[in-house]
C-alpha cells in the first residue's frame, strides 16, 4: 500500500482536503512527498518507525494530536488528524510529510488499517457477539462447534486471540481497529476461514469494527453496565451502540427472552437482516430449551433438551457448569445450525467444551469435590457465580478469593459480604495486590465479611489457600477459585510473575 493511496481510500472521511478547503483529492499529491510504501500504521507515537502512518486519535486520558511532532521526528511519512487548526499548522511546517484532516480519526484508523492489512476481513466469515453477559462463553462454545465440523476458526475476545497454536493476550475484549485487522490478516495467513469475536459496546462506539461486514451478529442480553465517565452517558446510548452491530451484518441470532430484543429486531428489519431467535423461557423462539438438569458427583454435569422450529428435539450435555451455560450453549447451537452443522457434531463439541476462566472445571483425583475456576471479580459476577453453583444443590461451597490492589475499596467490601452470605467457608487470600499491602486489602474484605456470620480463614499464599480448600472438601461439595480466571500471573509491587491456578490444583496430592 502506497502513501498516495491514502487520499483515495479516505476520500469519504475528509474534513479538510488541503489548506484552503479544496475538495479535489488529486491536490493531495504534493511534489515534495515521496510516494513510498507504507511501512506500518500506529496510533501511539511510541510505535512509529520510518515510513509509518500516524493516526492522532483523541483518547479518554490523552490526545494523540499532542504527539504529532514526536511521530514525525520518528519518521512518520503521513499523519492523519481531526483538528483543522493542527492540520493547517503542521502541514506548513512539515512539507515533506502528508497531512490529512478527517471528520473522525478513529474511523479513519479503521479504514486505513483494513487496507494496510489487505482487507483480510472481507476474506473471512466473521461472527460478532454482543451483549452484557455471555460473550466469552458463547464465543468459545460456537468456535468449538465450528472446529468440530472441520471449520478453521479463530477466536478474538476477553481471553485473548486464539487460532490453533497461536495465542495473543489482548487489552480489550475487542481490540483497537489496527490490532483487529492485524489479527484478521495473521489468522487468515495461517488458514482460518471463520472468526468468532466479542464486540463490545465501546468497540462500536469508538469505531473499532467500523467498515467490517459481519457474516452473523449475535445478541445475548443487555442490562445496565459500562455507564459513566469515559464510557456510555446513559443506558439508551449503551443500547443504541449494541444495536449498531445489527446494521453491519448479513444475518442475526437474537435472544427472545430479553425485553430489549424488540429493539434489535427493529434494527434488523430496518436493514433487511434476516434473524433467528433462541430462548429458554419464550417458547415462540425458533430454538428453545426445556428439561434442564443439574447434577453433581466428582464433576458437575448439565443437560437440557433443545427443540427447533421444525419440532426436532435433541438432548444436549454441556461441559461447562451453570444455568448460564444452558443459555450460552443454546445461543451457540442456534448460530451453528445457520452454518448447516448437524446435531451430532454440536452435541459432541458442547459435551467437551471448556471456556477458559469461566466456570471452568479443573479435575484432581485427590480432591473429593469438583474444583471450579472463575473470573468473577466484582459483586454482580460473584453473586451470579454462586447462583449458578447453587442450582446443583451442593452440600457445601468453599470459596477461595482475594481482591485486586489499587482498585475500588467498595468492591472488596461487597465481595467479602457476598462470599460471607453464600459460601460455607471462605478462604481469603492474595490476588493482584499491585502496589497495595495485602494486609490492607484483606482488612477491607473483612469489613464486608463481618456483616455476615460466614466462616472464613486467611491463607495469604494463594496456592496454600487452594490446597487448604481442597483438603476441606468432601463428596457433594464444590470448591470455587474466584477472581483469577484466565489470568496466568500475579501482579505484586509492579512485577508480574507466572501463576496459573490450574497448576496449583494439579499439584495437590491430598
Amino acid at each position: 500500500m502506497k502513501i498516495s493511496q491514502l487520499g483515495e481510500i479516505l476520500s469519504d472521511e475528509f474534513a479538510i482536503k488541503v489548506a484552503g478547503g479544496s475538495a479535489n483529492p488529486e491536490e493531495l499529491a504534493i511534489e515534495k512527498i515521496k510516494d513510498s510504501d507504507i511501512a506500518g500504521v500506529a496510533f501511539d507515537s511510541r510505535e512509529v518507525r520510518g515510513g509509518y502512518v500516524f493516526v492522532a486519535i483523541k483518547g479518554v486520558k490523552t490526545d494523540g494530536h499532542l504527539f504529532i511532532e514526536s511521530a514525525v521526528e520518528k519518521g512518520a511519512s503521513a499523519v492523519i488528524c481531526e483538528t483543522p487548526e493542527v492540520y493547517v499548522k503542521y502541514r506548513q511546517v512539515y512539507t515533506d510529510v502528508l497531512f490529512l484532516c478527517v471528520r473522525d480519526a478513529r474511523r479513519a484508523l479503521a479504514v486505513v488499517s483494513a487496507y494496510f492489512y489487505g482487507r483480510a476481513c472481507d476474506k473471512l466469515k466473521i461472527v460478532g457477539i454482543t451483549g452484557t453477559k455471555g460473550k466469552t462463553s458463547t464465543s468459545f462454545m460456537l468456535a468449538s462447534i465450528l472446529k468440530a465440523a472441520g471449520i478453521k476458526t479463530g477466536i478474538i475476545g476477553t481471553n485473548g486471540a486464539y487460532f490453533e497454536d497461536f495465542y495473543e493476550e489482548l487489552g480489550h475484549s475487542t481490540p483497537e481497529s489496527r490490532d483487529l485487522h492485524r489479527l484478521f490478516a495473521k489468522m487468515l495467513s495461517m488458514g482460518a476461514t471463520h472468526i468468532v469475536m466479542e464486540v463490545s459496546s465501546q468497540a462500536l462506539l469508538m469505531y473499532r469494527v467500523y467498515g467490517i461486514t459481519f457474516d452473523t451478529a449475535i445478541f445475548t442480553n443487555i442490562t445496565p453496565d459500562h455507564i459513566g465517565e469515559g464510557e456510555h452517558p446513559n443506558f439508551e446510548n449503551y443500547l443504541y451502540c449494541k444495536g449498531l452491530l445489527f446494521s453491519m451484518c448479513r444475518k442475526a441470532v437474537l435472544n427472545l427472552d430479553c425485553d430489549k430484543t424488540p429493539y434489535m429486531i427493529d434494527v434488523c428489519n430496518c436493514h433487511n437482516v434476516p434473524y433467528t431467535t433462541f430462548a429458554c423461557d419464550n417458547k415462540s423462539a425458533d430454538f428453545t430449551a426445556d428439561n434442564v438438569k443439574f447434577f453433581i458427583d466428582k464433576r458437575m454435569s448439565t443437560s437440557f433438551e433443545v427443540t427447533d422450529s421444525d419440532g426436532v428435539k435433541t438432548e444436549i450435555d454441556v461441559g461447562v457448569p451453570g444455568k448460564f451455560s444452558v443459555f450460552n450453549s443454546l445461543c451457540a447451537l442456534t448460530a451453528a445450525r445457520l452454518y448447516g452443522i448437524d446435531y451430532e457434531t454440536i452435541k459432541s463439541a458442547l459435551k467437551t467444551v471448556k471456556v477458559v476462566g469461566r466456570i471452568e472445571p479443573v479435575h484432581n483425583d485427590y480432591c473429593k469435590a469438583p474444583v471450579i475456576i472463575d473470573y468473577a471479580h466484582n459483586e454482580v459476577s460473584m453473586e451470579s457465580l454462586f447462583e449458578a453453583i447453587k442450582a446443583y444443590n451442593p452440600n457445601k461451597i468453599i470459596c477461595v478469593f482475594g481482591c485486586g490492589g489499587n482498585r475500588s475499596k467498595l468492591r472488596r467490601y461487597e465481595m467479602g459480604e457476598v462470599s460471607g452470605k453464600n459460601a460455607d467457608l471462605s478462604v481469603i487470600t492474595t490476588d493482584n495486590s499491585r502496589f497495595e499491602e495485602l494486609d490492607d486489602i484483606i482488612a477491607d474484605i473483612l469489613i464486608g465479611m463481618n456483616k455476615t456470620d460466614g466462616k472464613y480463614v486467611i491463607k495469604k499464599d494463594r496456592t496454600e489457600a487452594i490446597h487448604y480448600a481442597m483438603s476441606q472438601a468432601h463428596e457433594g461439595d464444590v470448591v470455587l477459585l474466584v477472581g483469577k480466571g484466565q489470568e496466568t500471573y500475579l501482579d505484586i509491587k509492579g512485577v508480574k510473575t507466572h501463576y496459573d491456578e490450574r497448576e496449583a490444583v494439579a499439584a495437590y496430592k491430598g
